[in-house]
C-alpha cells in the first residue's frame, strides 16, 4: 500500500448481526470481501471480530461493549463521516438504488455538490448513524 493511505477502519456496533448484515452488502458492492478471523484472534482482544479486505485496505467490526446513548452524531467532536470512492456516476447511482433496497437511511440523494468540478456523491448512514459518503470526483 501507498505511504500514508488508509491501512483498515476499525468500527463498534449496538447491533452485532444488524451492521453486519448492511455492511456485507454496502461493503460487497464496494469490492471488499468478508474473510474470517481466527477465534485465537478474537480471544486474545476478547470482542467478537468481523473483518472485510480489498486491495484498498479493511474495514473491522466488533460489537459495541456499552449501550449507546444515541447515534453517532457527525456534529460532535470526532469522525464527522467516512468517504469510499466510486468509479464513475453511474456507481453513485447504482450504491443509491442498493441503499433503497436495503432500507439504509439516505441523507442526501446522488448529486453534484460544489466541492469540486464533477464531484458527484450521494450520503448515507450505517445502522449506528455513522455518516457515510460513496463519490465520484473526476481528476
Amino acid at each position: 500500500m501507498a505511504r500514508g493511505s488508509l491501512n483498515h477502519l476499525a468500527l463498534t456496533a449496538s447491533d452485532f448481526n444488524r451492521s453486519i448484515a448492511f455492511y456485507d452488502r454496502v461493503l460487497g458492492f464496494l469490492g471488499y470481501e468478508r474473510g474470517e478471523v481466527p477465534e485465537s484472534t478474537q480471544q486474545s482482544m476478547k470482542t467478537r471480530l468481523v473483518a472485510w479486505g480489498s486491495p484498498n485496505g479493511a474495514v473491522t467490526l466488533r460489537p459495541a461493549k456499552a449501550t449507546p446513548i444515541a447515534l453517532h452524531d457527525s456534529n460532535q467532536p470526532g469522525l464527522n463521516h467516512l468517504a469510499f470512492n466510486a468509479a464513475d456516476r453511474s456507481d453513485v447511482d447504482k450504491l443509491h438504488e442498493l441503499l433503497r433496497e436495503i432500507g439504509a437511511q439516505i441523507l442526501d440523494p446522488p448529486a453534484e455538490y460544489p466541492y469540486f468540478p464533477g464531484y458527484y456523491a450521494v450520503y448515507f448512514t450505517d445502522p449506528d448513524g455513522i455518516k457515510i459518503e460513496f463519490v465520484f470526483w473526476p481528476r
